[in-house]
């Protein structure tokens, strides 16, 4: 059936609708169908709308191409799903045998060792590094195309898990939607905005918690020197709060990077809302003791009711992690930074 996108069409917008929404529905069925149909089919119901709007041919081509990145992204991604991912940011400029290379190489090295793999943006300098020391099978590249300086390093060039990028936010969105993790070592402007990005979507609970660290080499000062300004200009001027500055750790050795990494998820799996409820899973349950524990601490950050176990999913989870312990809370979704506290003591307790 051939949709009627005619402003002069004198029917009214209910049947027009009807007539598009058949047309997409039976179009789908036949060349699309799945359980997923009716987010496919908002796709293609916004398609419409951006032809009844006019939008112009450069702008279509922009979100023809985002959703085609994004698209081929997703499908690279998809059979890694159950293993986690840490994002390792850094200067390309780097060169091999700096103490700021040979840390990354270690760090990448070991996480891994314990089973994670890493994404870096694919270049040289520190992005190498990584994949120096997790080797191509536990690395994935999410390159960007640029008329100057970067270039594909050559570990992870022909790996099929090599994704190239024209849009920076296209390959941001995966930088932070893969990971389980961030990790930044010494860089240049692309650092510290991948840095501030991911603090910044974590701080206003546009994405998931997870363990942020900051790495510098063996006495290094960089990560040192930006706490000093950071302290100085962003909390002491009250642009940030006292609790913003749990949300990120400053280390030079690799060692505790990768346990403050992994303990993160000793207990913790994850986090979603269902409703106005904060679920968190968690992978062993907590004593009656700690709940108490919990409640008396973190009391402040619950609006109404208190924080509550339960053995398996919530009504509305879909049957998500059926294996899983959910502790809810109604989170006032301001302090994040308390959230992060109690996520650490949700590991340690019992």
């Amino acid at each position: 059936m051939k949709l009627n996108m005619s402003t002069t069409d004198t029917r009214g917008p209910s049947t027009r609708h009807s007539e598009r929404d058949a047309a997409i529905d039976e179009f789908l069925t036949r060349f699309a169908n799945s359980p997923n149909k009716d987010l496919l089919a908002e796709i293609l119901v916004t398609t419409c709308r951006l032809a009844h709007d006019e939008t112009g041919r450069g702008e279509l081509k922009l979100l023809s191409r985002a959703l085609k990145e994004l698209r081929y992204a997703f499908k690279v991604f998809a059979p890694f799903s159950h293993v986690r991912k840490v994002s390792i940011f850094g200067s390309s400029r780097t060169p091999i045998g700096h103490p700021d290379y040979a840390q990354a190489d270690a760090f990448a090295r070991r996480m891994r060792e314990v089973d994670w793999m890493v994404i870096t943006g694919a270049g040289d300098g520190i992005m190498r590094a990584g994949h120096d020391g997790a080797g191509a099978e536990a690395s994935f590249g999410v390159a960007i195309r640029l008329p100057f300086e970067q270039k594909t390093n050559t570990i992870i060039a022909d790996d099929p898990k090599l994704v190239n990028f024209k849009y920076f936010f296209t390959r941001k969105l995966l930088f932070m939607k893969e990971a389980s993790a961030i990790v930044l070592f010494p860089g240049g402007f692309g650092t510290q905005d991948e840095g501030f990005e991911a603090l910044t979507l974590v701080q206003t609970g546009k994405a998931d918690i997870v363990p942020i660290v900051m790495i510098d080499s063996p006495g290094g000062t960089y990560w040192q020197h930006w706490r000093t300004w950071v302290t100085a200009e962003l909390l002491r001027n009250g642009m940030i709060s006292a609790e913003d500055m749990n949300l990120f750790m400053i280390t030079d050795d690799v060692e505790r990077a990768v346990q403050e990494i992994v303990t993160f998820y000793k207990r913790y799996h994850s986090s979603r809302y269902v409703g106005d409820l904060l679920v968190l899973r968690l992978n062993s349950p907590l004593s009656d003791a700690s709940i108490a524990l919990l409640n008396e601490k973190y009391a402040s950050i619950v609006v109404d009711g208190k924080i509550e176990q339960h053995p398996g999913p919530l009504e509305g989870e879909q049957g998500e992690r059926p294996d899983k312990t959910r502790l809810t809370l109604r989170f006032n979704r301001k302090n994040i930074g308390q959230l992060r506290l109690m996520i650490n003591d949700i590991n340690r307790l019992d």
